[in-house]
């Protein structure tokens, strides 16, 4: 009779916590936010855990914020399409590497020794030169992998032909598969540079847009390629890289 009594109580003290870590004053904002990002839940209860962590993360927000303000952080925070994900979910959602999967070695190594007569900056940014992408999104799928691997390609393209032309992660998401990756359920950078080498080339975004899914997973796909040619797949790592174009 004592347990069944404490097992209640404690349910009454943890509803009652829950229901507090709602403040009413945020009705219009969480109404504002799941309109703008198209948010809908089918349960009550569902809405509830997620409104309490929307509201813990705009805390965490604001928290930043006002630090940025003071000159703490060089950045600033926003609400967005993530913002009801705890930490755990978010990382689980998007992290799309794969460590899971046996990491694939290149055939040979090249190693650089440093010269002392070669004058070189202290640092580089590449952003300054036009060769970097804005920066992207890539929505609820798992493909960090496919985004790794077509910044570095773009903005290797941009530094070796002065053109900065934007890559598709599409295609790496449906067509790597036989290099073994998966699509929006994970995969590895060093395997889409695989794909492409295999491939001789991948497609430009603008003929093959993101749509955030896997859309085929055949690995063929017929189109205008942006061609890498002389490819070695150890560069990445240490060695020597041409890129052509095909027009």
């Amino acid at each position: 009779m004592h347990l069944i009594s404490l097992v209640a109580l404690t349910g009454l003290v943890l509803l009652k916590t829950f229901t507090l870590a709602r403040d009413p004053a945020l009705d219009e904002a969480w109404s504002d936010w799941k309109r703008t990002h198209n948010k809908i839940y089918r349960e009550r209860n569902a809405e509830d855990f997620r409104r309490t962590v929307w509201e813990d993360n705009l805390h965490t927000i604001e928290e930043h914020n006002r630090e940025a303000a003071q000159g703490k952080h060089t950045f600033q925070m926003a609400l967005n399409q993530f913002s009801d994900l705890t930490k755990e979910e978010f990382k689980e959602k998007l992290n799309g590497l794969r460590p899971d999967l046996p990491r694939q070695q290149g055939g040979g190594t090249t190693v650089h020794e440093k010269s002392g007569t070669l004058a070189l900056p202290e640092f580089v940014d590449w952003r300054n030169t036009g060769c970097v992408t804005p920066v992207k999104d890539q929505g609820s799928c798992g493909s960090c992998w496919a985004f790794a691997a077509v910044g570095a390609l773009e903005s290797l393209l941009c530094i070796q032909t002065r053109r900065l032309i934007t890559l598709s992660e599409q295609n790496l998401v449906d067509c790597a598969w036989p290099q073994g990756n998966y699509g929006c359920n994970g995969g590895w950078p060093n395997r889409a540079f695989q794909y492409v080498l295999q491939n001789n080339g991948m497609n430009s975004e603008r003929v093959y847009p993101y749509t955030g899914q896997t859309l085929n997973s055949s690995g063929q796909w017929e189109g205008e390629k942006e061609t890498f040619s002389d490819y070695d797949y150890d560069y990445f790592n240490t060695s020597n890289f041409i890129i052509g174009t095909k027009h």
